[in-house]
């Protein structure tokens, strides 16, 4: 078996797609039958088996996933800049990224805000007297762009802040270039560093489908759908903003941005859903997507390995769908009217502060509270619907990634750098994302 042939080695072993699935529907199975058989806090079931051993074996699967997040982008990165031939590219796919990137989350806003408009999901709400929400302040957007040029590489690195490690690594990576002869026993390491981190990838991929099932029953015995009662409408038109951006956006910028198949695309996404939906985490499932678009879509890596994490720092389509239905929403609860201006602003503010999302769960509520002081709005509305954001921050990192890889594949296709057999190739047995 050869390093890039990801079938699994037994002939009627399943791949690795079906086992993670079986372990997605059955850690939904069996915690929602814990929480509906009365699963309670504090109690024995709690303290050994949801909030220990469920608790335990996820944790530990996210640890690993984020341990290999920083190697994966860095070295990948620093490879497919310095193996780029023409570094003007650089400059191109970066312009192009950005722009694909900010076009997609106006456009999920723009959806969001007439679900929320046309369906009104907080007319007749009745407000609790207790509700309260402390935000976290803001960082103004010039601190954000001067934080992505980095003073200290090791430190951005251990913290995990992918912008200025992105920069960062693009920096060596055209060093080496422009080193010439001198820098290639420099790109020789890296290279072998690149193929050494993806055999990590691999391996927890392998062990991904028991992680997948401790995350989801988890989530599920604690939280339960019950709680999706009270918000319902709420929770639905987000869902429906959800359905709208991934059946029409994503579909309509892979066949006419790229010339290519949507349902390949999604089929080919699949692992990667699991991913994102059980991790509720952009920056956790990079190494999986920087995979799947590499491996099974046909993406080069100097083009994948820039997308896919400046993707999971500020491409949020999911964040802004859940920010418009929200600001609609509070609107509504609080019996405040917007005018059409106040529409542009949740749209200009949204699409910015996607900007300085985090790539970690539920971080949209921190920037739901800057879209909501900018037009006025009781920032103490999003207490009401913290009890069912944890299920729709799932749904909406899955919205956010596959973002990610369709932008990827229409940047590397206008730029030559996409294989296409790669992509035709049938893979339905693949043992990898």
């Amino acid at each position: 078996m050869t390093a890039d042939d990801d079938r699994p080695a037994g002939r009627n072993r399943l791949s690795l797609t079906a086992r993670i699935l079986i372990g997605m529907a059955a850690g939904l199975a069996i915690g929602g039958l814990m929480n509906w058989i009365g699963y309670e806090p504090g109690g024995f079931a709690d303290r050994w088996l949801v909030g220990g051993l469920f608790h335990g074996v996820g944790k530990i699967f996210i640890n690993f996933l984020k341990a290999v997040v920083v190697p994966v982008v860095f070295v990948s990165l620093v490879c497919g800049t310095a193996a780029m031939e023409d570094i003007r590219k650089l400059g191109a796919i970066g312009g192009k990224t950005l722009a694909l990137y900010l076009t997609t989350t106006a456009i999920a806003i723009i959806i969001a805000l007439t679900c929320a408009i046309l369906i009104r999901p907080g007319a007749g709400f009745e407000l609790t007297t207790d509700a309260s929400f402390q935000p976290q302040p803001p960082q103004p957007l010039i601190d954000v762009i001067i934080d992505i040029f980095p003073t200290n590489p090791v430190k951005e690195m251990a913290e995990g802040n992918m912008l200025p490690i992105i920069v960062f690594a693009g920096m060596v990576g055209l060093g080496i270039t422009l080193a010439g002869r001198a820098g290639q026993p420099v790109l020789d390491l890296f290279r072998g560093l690149n193929e050494v981190v993806m055999k990590m990838v691999l391996f927890l991929m392998e062990v991904a489908p028991v992680g997948v099932f401790a995350l989801l029953a988890k989530v599920f015995a604690s939280e339960g759908f019950g709680a999706i009662r009270p918000l319902a409408k709420y929770f639905s038109v987000v869902v429906l903003g959800y359905l709208l951006h991934a059946c029409l956006t994503y579909p309509a910028i892979v066949r006419f941005g790229a010339g290519l198949s949507p349902v390949r695309f999604f089929r080919k996404m699949r692992a990667v859903f699991a991913f994102a939906f059980s991790t509720a985490s952009s920056g956790a499932t990079i190494p999986v997507t920087l995979r799947a678009v590499e491996k099974r879509m046909g993406v080069h890596n100097s083009v994948a390995a820039f997308t896919i994490p400046l993707g999971a720092t500020i491409n949020m389509d999911g964040t802004a769908i859940m920010q418009g239905v929200a600001t609609g929403f509070i609107a509504q609860a609080y019996g405040i009217e917007l005018a059409f201006g106040d529409y542009l602003m949740v749209i200009l503010t949204a699409t910015l502060a996607s900007i300085g999302t985090a790539a970690v769960p539920s971080a949209g509520l921190i920037t739901l509270a800057m879209v909501l002081r900018q037009v006025n709005l009781p920032v103490e509305g999003i207490a009401l619907i913290i009890g069912v954001d944890r299920l729709l921050d799932m749904m909406r990192t899955t919205i956010n990634v596959t973002g990610d890889a369709a932008v990827t594949l229409v940047v590397a296709k206008s730029e030559g750098l996409f294989d296409d057999n790669v992509f035709a190739a049938d893979d339905d047995d693949a043992a990898t994302a």
